[in-house]
């Protein structure tokens, strides 16, 4: 009787470590498995943080590129190497002698040069905004 008492205590004994050993297992695999998601998560977050900042980076040179652009042209129309020509028609005068007068070219007015310029880099900075935004919806939102 007392060996039936020690093989069903060494085999109770078994089981327990069995189960012991086997929830140990389980465990580590489950904090495998999460450790690996994690990794994945981080290496998808850092390739979108190179995304948006390369895209960041795109887009901050282009308006850079184009509010210098604006400022050279500004430069040149103030030292009168350029002129603003306007898309407009002028009406035609009759002089007394029954010709036409030389209307010469439409100029933007010089008061409104800085409004023009201002515009100009509003739009150019708007411009790089929205491009800005699509790549990131398209690089970083839609991943």
């Amino acid at each position: 009787m007392k060996s039936l008492t020690t093989v069903l205590i060494a085999l109770l004994a078994g089981l327990v470590i069995w189960f012991a050993f086997d929830r140990l297992i389980d465990e580590r695999n489950s904090a495998q498995f999460e450790a690996k998601g994690l990794r994945e998560a981080a290496r998808i977050s850092g390739e979108m943080l190179a995304d948006r900042d390369d895209n960041d980076r795109t887009r901050t040179e282009a308006l850079n590129h184009a509010l210098s652009k604006n400022a050279d042209l500004q430069r040149d129309v103030a030292d009168g190497l350029k002129r603003l020509p306007v898309n407009a028609t002028c009406t035609v005068a009759k002089t007394s002698t029954g010709g036409m007068a030389d209307a010469g070219t439409a100029e933007l007015a010089a008061d409104a040069r800085s409004d023009y310029f201002t515009l100009r880099n509003q739009l150019a900075l708007s411009h790089e905004m929205i491009l800005g935004l699509q790549d990131h919806v398209r690089r970083i939102c839609l991943r």
